[in-house]
């Protein structure tokens, strides 16, 4: 889609246009889906960020004044989501996936499928990724947002600083603790990405 193209998009759906939100909505329900899965690290709660966070951009549409990109507000909106969920959540108590069930006799692993597409590569692929994302996860979550938001979705510093309410330097030096802390967390693994 042109710039052009979603722009008239935006300005039909400022207009109460269903047709043209979905279209939007179409455009963009990858990445949205994607950042989100990248900062929740879960499937299930990516689906709702998503979900939520295209319900905000469907209330606020009108409030969209083009200052910035709309990839930018838009990301901005699903950062917001995923921040304010894992606020509400750390509040709660969850329930493992690994419970066991007691059965009469004896006790079983409780067994989740899987529903994600899988790609077809390695054992040691895999365990990186896994390791990787276990590092990442285990970021705090602001620090864990700027390294999804430069890393994973190629936003500059200044993309940054508009979806995060940052001024440029906070954001250098946020990413650069983040990247550090990062760094930290693999030193025990290092021999596993080749360094």
């Amino acid at each position: 889609m042109t710039p052009a193209e979603e722009k008239l998009l935006i300005e039909r759906c400022k207009q109460g246009d269903q047709a043209a939100f979905d279209k939007l909505i179409r455009a963009y329900e990858r990445r949205v889906y994607n950042l989100a899965y990248r900062l929740s690290g879960n499937y299930d709660e990516a689906n709702d960020i998503s979900v939520d966070a295209f319900l905000r951009v469907f209330q606020a549409i009108r409030l969209f004044r083009g200052d910035a990109n709309f990839s930018t507000w838009l990301f901005r909106i699903v950062t917001n989501v995923y921040l304010d969920r894992r606020k509400r959540m750390k509040n709660r108590q969850h329930l493992s996936l690994e419970e066991y069930i007691e059965l009469e006799e004896n006790s079983v692993a409780r067994q989740v499928e899987d529903p994600s597409p899988g790609p077809q590569a390695t054992i040691e692929q895999t365990e990186r990724w896994e390791k990787l994302q276990e590092a990442i996860n285990a970021l705090p979550d602001y620090q864990r947002a700027m390294i999804v938001l430069y890393h994973t979705e190629g936003l500059s510093y200044e993309e940054i600083a508009q979806v995060m309410s940052l001024n440029i330097g906070t954001v250098k030096s946020r990413l650069n603790r983040a990247r550090l802390l990062l760094r930290e967390k693999l030193e025990p693994i290092k021999e596993l990405f080749g360094s």
